[in-house]
């Protein structure tokens, strides 16, 4: 008596994460970061935001490619904090949380800061093109 040798079919398994999930896990970790006063955004972002949405994707691009990640960040700071020292913060925040949760390898995290908190409440935002008097 032969045994029959059965051949195991190959198995394609594939996982695919959506760009919105990794914006969405970027933003999270953004804004764990105390001197983060907002994300900037689009009109759709800002449309959804007044239609009392939470969009913790807002001012967040997301490329994705061979499972490669780039995103770009705009952020509004609060005014006196070290804005280098936050955006890198917020970058290494956003890399780690972002390869910890999908297992991508992010290639870049850039930043843009489009502006500064002058407010005390942390409710109002104004953008500023000159530094007030201390």
């Amino acid at each position: 008596m032969s045994e029959q040798v059965r051949e195991q079919p190959k198995r394609e398994d594939k996982i695919r994460i959506s760009e919105e999930v990794i914006a969405t896990i970027a933003g999270i970790a953004a804004a764990g970061n105390e001197n983060v006063a907002s994300m900037g955004g689009t009109f759709v972002d800002g449309l959804a935001g007044m239609l009392g949405r939470k969009a913790p994707s807002k001012g967040i691009k997301v490329e994705l490619k061979d499972n490669l990640v780039n995103i770009d960040m705009s952020v509004i700071m609060q005014y006196g904090c070290k804005i280098h020292e936050a955006a890198r913060d917020m970058q290494k925040r956003v890399r780690d949380a972002v390869e910890d949760m999908t297992g991508l390898e992010v290639l870049n995290v850039n930043v843009s800061v489009l502006g500064i908190n002058i407010s005390k409440d942390g409710d109002k935002v104004e953008l500023l093109d000159e530094i007030p008097p201390k």
